[in-house]
């Protein structure tokens, strides 16, 4: 989408971006809600401390990802003076005010956390597939409906 010309398409595209970046900013509020008040199974004792440690330290940051993703987009584009209008239901505030050097500055931060998101939803699926192919246990099975 980026790297297309600007064009109608281009900023349909850019629309729908915005639109589903804002609905996971809402649905993740609610899955955070959700997850505070709702208990959830502990580890088994028998994982290692370490990997216990990696899967808190992973389910955080793929929280801080969700939230921060769309939250940072939102912010660039205020700067960038374009608002973020949900499905024409309605138009979310801008948060900053408009401004060149702090749209690249989210531009550049989106695009990061962008790359650390699929990096660690990478690292879960493959931590995923080595519970239930290589020690065989129940992780995988608990994470299914």
């Amino acid at each position: 989408m980026a790297g297309l010309r600007l064009s109608m398409e281009k900023l349909k595209l850019i629309g729908w971006h915005k639109e589903i970046g804002a609905c996971v900013l809402g649905l993740v509020a609610i899955r955070l809600i959700w997850r505070l008040v709702n208990i959830i199974p502990p580890l088994p004792e028998s994982m290692p401390m370490w990997q216990r440690l990696a899967a808190h330290a992973s389910h955080y940051a793929l929280y801080g990802f969700m939230f921060t993703m769309p939250v940072s987009g939102w912010l660039m584009s205020s700067a960038a003076g374009f608002p973020v209008s949900v499905f024409g239901w309605f138009t979310l505030p801008n948060l900053i005010n408009q401004n060149e050097e702090a749209r690249k500055l989210f531009l550049s931060i989106h695009t990061w956390l962008s790359y650390a998101l699929i990096a660690t939803i990478a690292a879960h699926i493959a931590a995923a597939l080595y519970h239930h192919f290589i020690t065989k246990d129940n992780i995988l099975r608990r994470m299914l409906p």
